[in-house]
């Protein structure tokens, strides 16, 4: 997710996932959980000052293994030079995002316009298998622009052999504004049997918690689950064996992400972009109303820090 799924927070949910990260050197971890980054164009990475923006974007430490690179445009020979770049980055996975349903990327024909265009997906597909170099890679997608074809819609990029699709259970013209349609990534999974493909279903829409994606899996088939906006601010969310924590974890959390990101984008990008992951970690509990009106105020991680402890004081 563009400006929530950055390096400050990928580390928050390293240290509070429970998973066992990759080693640099490692080349197989047996591991079931994956991270994936904001997502990146690949006009942008194969532009001479773009590209210096850009690979701040894709910074990641080793705690953060297995990574992919997610990317978006609508040129097959870009993404093929991209995937080409993200290979030296050494990144375990890429991405091509063919689900954003934002104005401006279905303006350029890319992300999920590509769901009108299954010849040129296919295209971007190929291109990219190339250029990983052995690298997986796979697709983020919707079940239709403005209405269902699911079923035919996986059928087109089975052809082109991603290593997985991940499905968002919406059309683009839904937007996230009606519940996620998990029958239709249930369809997608049937399709898939039905067609003897190796590549794998991930379900993703509306799973809240580490026990709702193990409930909707055994319901749908689906080989794996993406969570989304249920992590902001909720970075515990990946833990099978984690506790709901207290405020105190949720408050010192809080603060943690703050100078996470301070380290990392320190006159690089606002200190407003972190808002949206102070204001879940403050809900649920008395005065919470009043703290976080006064974080939404915050202009670094001192201030952030200072707000809490004041808060937490009398506790």
């Amino acid at each position: 997710m563009d400006q929530v799924t950055d390096c400050a927070f990928r580390e928050m949910v390293a240290r509070l996932s429970g998973q066992n990260p990759r080693t640099k050197t490692q080349k197989s971890s047996g591991n079931n959980f994956a991270m994936f980054t904001e997502f990146v164009s690949v006009d942008g990475l194969l532009h001479p000052d773009g590209k210096k923006r850009l690979l701040r974007d894709l910074k990641f430490t080793n705690k953060q293994r297995p990574i992919v690179a997610q990317i978006w445009g609508n040129d097959p020979d870009k993404f093929l030079k991209a995937a080409k770049i993200i290979k030296k980055l050494k990144f375990d996975g890429i991405d091509i995002n063919m689900g954003c349903p934002q104005s401006k990327e279905i303006g350029m024909g890319a992300c999920s316009a590509l769901i009108k265009n299954p010849k040129l997906a296919q295209k971007i597909i190929k291109a990219t298998k190339k250029g990983a170099g052995g690298l997986p890679v796979s697709v983020k997608t919707r079940i239709g622009y403005e209405k269902n074809i699911v079923k035919d819609w996986i059928k087109v990029l089975l052809k082109a052999q991603p290593a997985a699709i991940i499905v968002h259970g919406r059309t683009k013209k839904e937007m996230s504004k009606v519940p996620a349609h998990w029958d239709a990534i249930a369809d997608a999974v049937a399709t898939r049997n039905k067609l003897k493909s190796k590549t794998l279903i991930i379900g993703n829409g509306d799973v809240i918690s580490f026990q709702d994606g193990l409930v909707k899996a055994q319901q749908t088939g689906v080989d794996g689950i993406m969570i989304g906006r249920a992590s902001i601010g909720n970075p515990w969310v990946f833990n099978a064996n984690s506790k709901s924590p207290s405020v105190k974890e949720k408050l010192l959390a809080a603060v943690r992400h703050a100078k996470l990101f301070e380290k990392w984008y320190k006159n690089k990008r606002s200190f407003a972009t972190i808002r949206k992951h102070l204001k879940n970690y403050v809900s649920g509990f008395e005065g919470a109303k009043e703290l976080r009106a006064r974080l939404m105020q915050t202009k670094n991680a001192a201030e952030t820090a200072r707000a809490i402890n004041n808060y937490l004081k009398p506790v």
